[in-house]
């Protein structure tokens, strides 16, 4: 799954077009290295995301095409 759409789908970021923008300001980084919005994310990976002065570490838990919002959660677990 690309990288723009899970942080979408999962809710870390409420709009893909905002997610595209956050990796191509290399605000994002997976598993230690800048991402581009197309880079595809696997189970396992650990995600990196800058908003302004704090960064939220998650680890990508499972993936899913479309969820709900309960769900989403579910996605990620966050370790840091």
């Amino acid at each position: 799954m690309r990288l723009d759409k899970f942080l979408k789908i999962s809710r870390i970021i409420k709009r893909r077009t905002v997610a595209k923008e956050a990796c191509e300001q290399g605000r994002v980084q997976v598993n230690g290295k800048v991402a581009k919005p197309g880079v595809e994310v696997k189970v396992d990976d650990i995600i990196t995301v800058t908003f302004g002065t704090s960064e939220l570490t998650v680890q990508v838990k499972k993936l899913t095409e479309s969820c709900k919002k309960q769900d989403s959660e579910g996605m990620y677990e966050i370790i840091g």
